[in-house]
């Protein structure tokens, strides 16, 4: 049986649409491409459309094609079949690709060599309670956002922790970040670095009116409850996409997963190394 390549790209980069077509051209009569229907679409290949639901399902790799926004993509398309991910930077930042778009074809064969390893990130399972009796549930890589709905508006949030009362937050909004994302939003609001092969859970307030406003990390195990408090709404956003409404009095509910984001790369990475390049943290002339 031929194996099944799927192709998610940046919708909004025109150079990953040729980086598309040279991984399809590669795929050749071994291996079968198949991508969401906006991407088939944005590169001429709608012949090769599948819809986003039914993505993920049977594909033995994920080529990501864009950054790291692509990259978080691809983890919400196909975490929940545990396909791997291959991550190709044609994005800005890029904490989360392996290779650069001029050694595509050459990992690609590394990969159909069997040559690449697998590397696992934590992931949040997110649940939400609500007030009609409908539950909403889902996974982020990089972290849960309960934020306010109205611009300029505070959001005030009664958090609990492992079942049990601990703040009301007036803040603009509530980070549950994961490892992997915590050099994403959450240090943005003053979080903490975190290994990504380190397993906990970072709560982060944004922007609190408060005392207490500092970042928090947590045992993967531990929930997280999130409850709406006063009369404004919030919104829930997984990954950077909002996902949900939040009524006032409703709520909702993080904690680490027992599923995992699975990375395919060549072998260990320095992550201190990483941080160093994205922050230019060692001066040319010293290095």
């Amino acid at each position: 049986m031929a194996r099944r390549l799927g192709l998610v790209t940046h919708l909004h980069r025109p150079e990953v649409r040729d980086l598309a077509r040279q991984a399809i051209e590669w795929c050749g009569d071994d291996v079968v491409a198949c991508l969401p229907s906006a991407d088939a679409e944005l590169i001429g290949r709608p012949d090769l459309a599948v819809t986003e639901a039914a993505f993920g399902e049977g594909l033995d790799i994920c080529l990501s094609l864009g950054g790291d926004g692509t990259m978080l993509r691809s983890s919400q398309l196909v975490s929940v079949y545990d396909v791997p991910i291959l991550g190709v930077n044609a994005g800005r930042l890029g904490y989360l690709t392996e290779v650069d778009p001029d050694h595509m074809i050459q990992a690609l064969e590394r990969w159909d060599r069997g040559e690449l390893f697998i590397e696992e990130r934590m992931m949040i399972e997110v649940s939400a309670e609500r007030a009609d009796g409908q539950v909403f549930s889902g996974l982020a890589l990089n972290e849960a956002v309960l934020s306010t709905s109205e611009t300029g508006r505070s959001l005030e949030v009664l958090t609990s922790i492992g079942g049990e009362p601990f703040s009301d937050y007036l803040a603009d909004g509530v980070i549950i970040a994961t490892p992997t994302g915590s050099t994403a939003y959450s240090l943005s609001a003053g979080g903490p670095i975190v290994e990504p092969d380190f397993h906990a859970i970072l709560l982060t307030p944004v922007a609190a009116h408060m005392v207490f406003n500092r970042s928090m990390v947590l045992a993967p195990t531990t929930e997280v409850k999130l409850t709406v408090q006063g009369y404004r709404g919030a919104v829930l956003a997984l990954d950077g996409g909002i996902v949900l409404e939040v009524a006032p009095g409703e709520s909702v509910s993080c904690r680490g997963s027992q599923r995992t984001a699975k990375f395919l790369v060549h072998g260990d990475r320095d992550f201190h190394t990483v941080l160093k390049e994205k922050f230019r943290l060692v001066d040319e002339e010293c290095s």
